[in-house]
């Protein structure tokens, strides 16, 4: 999952030069892990639209994308019980996060 951020991160950076951090947190049942870029960023009312299927941010980066891995890796994560989410504002990078869940 977190391949698929780090890849958008890479995909969308409006610079050659960007910074991209990854960071893991081991929690007591769940892991959490956040890519965090110093991009384009995203508009908050966009924050929900980028992990609906087929939903990309037109004009943004060239339209690179499909608008399906981020709805993929939104189905994969809640199919475990976790969440995911995207901390964004334009001009100010991204840091999207999610849990996953660890099996006992």
């Amino acid at each position: 999952m977190e391949l698929r951020f780090i890849s958008n991160a890479i995909k969308y950076h409006d610079r050659p030069n960007g910074k991209i951090d990854i960071l893991a947190t081991k929690h007591e049942h769940s892991w959490q892990f956040i890519v965090i870029d110093d991009g384009p960023g995203i508009a908050p009312e966009h924050h929900q639209k980028i992990f609906e299927i087929f939903q990309t941010l037109a004009g943004q980066a060239d339209n690179k994308g499909t608008g399906v891995g981020l709805a993929i890796v939104k189905k994969i994560v809640e199919s475990r019980g976790g969440s995911i989410w995207v901390d964004s504002d334009l001009g100010k990078g991204s840091a999207f996060s999610f849990t996953w869940i660890s099996t006992p």
